[in-house]
């Protein structure tokens, strides 16, 4: 991982933007780390892992409700109920 300062970063954004298609770039400001710019790519990965987990949560909540007896028909109706 590149470490850069924020003026750095300014006056080589085209420079740290080619960096950035091979490994995160933190940038530092003030003396602390401010912000990482990363490739769409490496961004895209990361969205995927949040809706992957996302969906593990929903498995395991889901699977949880069924063995307590909650049913398709029994939440459709729930729903219904309630007015959604």
């Amino acid at each position: 991982m590149r470490y850069v300062s924020a003026d750095e970063a300014r006056q080589t954004l085209a420079t740290i933007l080619d960096a950035v298609q091979r490994e995160p770039v933190v940038i530092q400001r003030r003396g602390g780390d401010a912000a990482v710019l990363v490739s769409v790519e490496e961004f895209e990965k990361l969205l995927a892992l949040d809706v992957a987990e996302f969906n593990r949560f929903c498995d395991r909540v889901g699977k949880m409700a069924m063995s307590r007896g909650l049913t398709e028909a029994k939440l459709a109706s729930y729903l219904k109920e309630i007015g959604v």
